[in-house]
């Protein structure tokens, strides 16, 4: 038989929990319907609202590209105005008394008033249009019959325009003129391909009034106008006022611009470094419709580096020829955002509404179902192993809340009954627990008393050794000592042969000397105790440096020192002489290859005085560690007695401390004198091992 796969398995799976499932299918009758409305509405807000959005968007640039557009006229018909007033001025007409450009009133006169009107050029024709008279000054003679402000105001009316002059008719008025128009193009994508590089035509706006004599008479045209390419100034004030604070969203921006041709010779448009798009092209698709068709084109454009929603109409010269453009628009990114964040919004309001309507519907089947899901969820927390799991009372007053309460009083028997065997069990793991520690701590306490035993057997043994033999040594010793000075000074200069021997011979009786003295400070440390007083620890152990520096001549080990406790001990300074030196004697003989030896002293807060001596020996083995201040326990099994660590534990313990050490097999030991500031018989508490 074919194995059947899961992902055949699936579907049935889930249309028999969706069969056995009451709360299922209330869930479906409620949200089905939900769904296929919030479906529908979704069609149709992306269809139709879009649409309306972007006619939205179109009728707002519009809008701006009408306000652009006045802006444009009234400019026009500003040039006019003030040409027409310098033609009508009584500074003008005082000049042209003197002869037209005979009279060196003239130039300035028209100087002053291209200053005053803001002009870039101001120019005196005669009646057949030929100069006169200019500022800035130009050729005499040339003529400006051609343009068709300059024949209507021959005719007797002032008349503007704005026409595209060549680089030669620029020069004419001003070579200045001619390279303030030049505008460098910039490779732009989707433009229409050109050769050029350069764009050196100029887009101007001129204005010609006709000037009278009191006969009102013609005798003379005044032209004058702006140009318009790299006019900062203008576009910034189109933009200003097309696009004022809080007329965009937030992150939006508006931009405008003027074209000739398809070239950008006035924008506030940026590119990505911040520089204005000056010398840019507008795409083919556009140049096509607005240039070649004479139509508007109002529609979502690539401007430079993003998407705006744009609008560019032809610019007209005095020929109704379609020389440029001028454009508005606003960056659609933003808007599109707020678009879709508004979109985000009301799908989230209607599904909210949705499932708010759904749980609303559910909450009135509640009291059919919930007493049978409460009590499948607590027979599956009870599988799980919670035991207090319960259904728990009920609004139902049915057969199903009657069953779920019964169940609910079973469950709490069942519960009871295991409750009580638990509690039996755990009275008899507490007793078996007390007496496992009741024997633990006697058997610490028989293995304690033990050792005190042996520390005692030990100590009576060593007594008794002791006295017999510091009786029996120490008088041998003193005869030996006694005939051997009589010997060398009987000898004299004769025992030169054998001074080495007398000398190994006086060592070894001051080896026995020290050996029987320490059996005695051992076993009766009372009677070589000294006088104590407050002494500074860090000092009496800078002294006793000085005492071991004889064993570092053939050694390489170096000592630091580091006391900086500030605190004061109660001790014989004696013995605690003997403690540190001891402890300094073993750290040297465990470093035979040299090393450190470290002597330092800090304050136990509280309590006293810690000295450490700490070397970067072998180290002890950790089995030894135990037994270090026992009596007779060495680690030197050809040089030492195993009492030096004994005794030092012994004094230092009369003044109520302690010597711990902390070791591992080589990192070196570091040995802690713990000393009480008033000497008192108190156990310090301290970690690391002790005897």
């Amino acid at each position: 038989m074919p194995a059947v796969g899961p992902a055949r398995l699936k579907p049935s799976a889930l249309l028999r929990r969706y069969r056995a499932s009451l709360r299922a299918k209330l869930v479906s009758i409620v949200v089905a319907p939900l769904l296929v409305a919030l479906v529908a509405l979704l069609l149709l807000m992306t269809l139709w609202g879009d649409r309306v959005f972007q006619a939205l968007l179109a009728y707002k640039v519009n809008s701006d590209l009408l306000v652009a557009h006045e802006y444009f006229e009234h400019m026009v018909g500003g040039v006019k105005d003030r040409v027409l007033q310098e033609a009508r001025s009584h500074a003008l007409a005082e000049a042209l008394e003197g002869g037209p450009g005979h009279g060196g009133a003239m130039p300035a006169v028209l100087a002053g008033a291209r200053r005053a009107h803001g002009l870039d050029f101001l120019q005196l024709l005669d009646p057949q249009g030929r100069v006169l008279a200019a500022a800035p000054a130009g050729a005499s003679g040339t003529s400006q019959a051609g343009w068709r402000v300059v024949s209507s105001a021959a005719a007797g009316r002032a008349d503007a325009a704005t026409d595209a002059w060549s680089a030669a008719q620029l020069a004419e008025v001003s070579g200045d003129l001619a390279r303030r128009a030049q505008v460098a193009l910039r490779a732009t994508p989707n433009a229409a391909p050109t050769d050029r590089t350069l764009e050196t035509r100029g887009m101007v706006v001129h204005a010609a009034a006709p000037v009278v004599d009191g006969a009102g008479k013609l005798v003379a045209i005044l032209h004058g106008g702006t140009l318009l390419n790299n006019n900062l100034a203008f576009i910034d004030t189109i933009n200003a006022l097309v696009y004022q604070p809080e007329s965009l969203p937030r992150g939006s921006q508006g931009t405008a611009t003027l074209f000739l041709d398809d070239t950008r010779i006035a924008t506030n448009v940026r590119l990505f470094h911040g520089e204005r798009a000056l010398g840019t092209r507008v795409s083919r698709e556009v140049r096509d419709q607005v240039l070649l068709r004479g139509e508007k084109w109002l529609d979502l454009a690539f401007v430079v580096n993003d998407r705006y929603m744009s609008a560019y109409e032809p610019i007209v010269d005095s020929r109704g020829q379609r020389i440029g453009m001028l454009y508005v628009g606003y960056l659609a990114r933003p808007i599109s955002q707020a678009k879709d964040l508004a979109l985000g919004v009301l799908v989230g309001l209607f599904v909210l509404l949705a499932v708010a309507g759904a749980l609303f519907s559910l909450l009135w089947a509640r009291r059919i179902f919930t007493p049978m899901t409460r009590m499948v969820g607590t027979m599956r927390a009870l599988k799980a192993g919670n035991d207090n799991a319960r259904v728990g009372p009920v609004r139902s007053e049915d057969e199903l809340g009657q069953l779920a309460g019964q169940f609910d009083q079973l469950l709490s028997d069942l519960q009871q009954r295991n409750a009580e065997l638990r509690d039996w069990a755990d009275s008899l793991d507490r007793k078996v627990a007390e007496r496992t520690r009741e024997l633990e701590d006697a058997n610490t306490v028989l293995r304690a008393t033990r050792q005190q035993l042996i520390t005692s057997e030990k100590l009576a043994l060593a007594g008794q050794l002791t006295a017999g033999v510091a009786h029996e040594i120490n008088n041998p010793i003193a005869v030996i000592q006694g005939n051997l000075d009589v010997a060398r000074d009987i000898l004299g200069p004769a025992a030169e042969p054998v001074r080495h021997e007398l000398r190994l011979i006086d060592e070894q009786v001051r080896r026995i000397y020290l050996l029987t003295n320490r059996l005695l400070q051992f076993v009766r440390p009372e009677a070589y105790a000294g006088n104590t007083e407050r002494l500074d620890v860090g000092e009496v152990a800078a002294g006793c440096v000085d005492l071991v520096r004889h064993m570092l001549k053939d050694a390489a080990i170096r000592i630091e020192l580091a006391c900086l406790a500030t605190r004061r001990v109660r001790i014989s300074r004696s013995e605690l002489q003997q403690v540190i030196v001891n402890l300094l004697t073993n750290a040297i003989h465990a470093m035979p290859e040299g090393g450190n030896l470290t002597l330092a002293t800090r304050d136990w807060e509280g309590h006293g005085v810690t000295l450490h001596v700490r070397d970067t020996g072998r180290g002890i083995r950790e089995e030894d560690l135990p037994n270090l201040f026992n009596p007779f326990f060495t680690t030197k099994k050809q040089m030492g007695t195993g009492l030096g660590l004994s005794i030092s534990y012994a004094l230092v313990e009369r003044y109520g401390g302690r010597i711990t050490v902390e070791s591992k097999m080589g990192q070196g030991a570091e040995f802690i004198v713990w000393l009480r500031e008033d000497g008192s018989g108190a156990k310090p508490e301290t970690d690391g091992v002790e005897s």
